[in-house]
């Protein structure tokens, strides 16, 4: 029986061209790589996305695709692409999941962990 998977990676930078502190906008870029690590070719079909910043306020976001693509991957092959994000607050989270379907029209989730929405270097 066929097992599709796919893991996601995230890194994440500071925005500094879409960042007003004194306004409260603080932005980030975040780049995704999408591997696919199961045993069949999928598609990635949309995205939900949950931004929260550090007092608890959440954006969600759906739609389909990312960043206009709708990638179809054989086994071990990856995709990656880069967006941004806006909060109001210095430090902040992201989790998400995007909704996947085999050729077979087999429908999964491929999860994306939490990961933190800050400037790394103010957090040392």
């Amino acid at each position: 029986m066929a097992h599709p998977e796919f893991r996601c990676s995230v890194q994440v930078q500071p925005l500094a061209e879409q960042t007003d502190a004194a306004q409260d906008l603080h932005a980030y870029s975040y780049t995704v790589t999408i591997e696919n690590s199961g045993d069949i070719a999928a598609q990635l079909v949309a995205r939900h996305w949950q931004i929260t910043d550090a007092r608890g306020e959440v954006q969600e976001v759906h739609g389909l695709a990312v960043v206009g693509h709708q990638p179809l991957l054989q086994p071990g092959e990856r995709f990656q692409y880069s967006s941004w994000a806006q909060i109001a607050t210095k430090q902040g989270s992201m989790k998400g999941r995007y909704l996947c379907v085999t050729e077979a029209a087999e429908v999964f989730y491929a999860e994306v962990p939490e990961f933190a929405l800050a400037d790394s270097a103010s957090l040392h």
